[in-house]
């Protein structure tokens, strides 16, 4: 499987041939790549960094895929129109369902997507996409 930049942003989804629920196995080719690195997080989470354009966050629980984000060198877009660099100001213009949680400094929508900003410019930094179990209490069970 090859990492196309330019593929959209769906929530709930993934980007492109990269689809939440994924097993790390099926995204072995991926994983494998040159210029991939990983680091685990919270003793059950491993997340990729490939090649500074998006991160993947499996579970080590059941190796599933719940969160993908995007980097710096992505291209692709959210809703047709909203990506890495877009302005508060446009992506709430584009997408008026974002409400900005204060506790966690990001912007969210109830359409399974959260974005943060770049501090200094405020400019879209990284959009990430979830699974709806993320939100649950027992996410942690992995029975997903």
């Amino acid at each position: 499987m090859l990492l196309d930049i330019t593929a959209p942003i769906i929530p709930f989804e993934g980007f492109g041939e990269i689809k939440l629920y994924s097993t790390r196995d099926e995204l072995k080719d991926l994983l494998e790549m040159e210029g991939v690195t990983s680091k685990i997080i919270f003793d059950d989470w491993i997340q990729y960094d490939i090649q500074n354009n998006i991160e993947l966050l499996f579970h080590l629980k059941n190796n599933k895929l719940f969160r993908i984000t995007t980097l710096d060198n992505y291209k692709g877009k959210l809703f047709e129109k909203i990506g890495v660099g877009t302005t508060a100001e446009d992506m709430l213009k584009f997408e008026p369902s974002f409400i900005y949680d204060d506790f966690e400094e990001v912007w969210e929508s109830d359409k399974g997507v959260f974005i943060e900003m770049d501090a200094e410019t405020n400019k879209v930094r990284w959009i990430s996409v979830y699974i709806p179990e993320l939100d649950l209490e027992n996410f942690e069970d992995c029975k997903w």
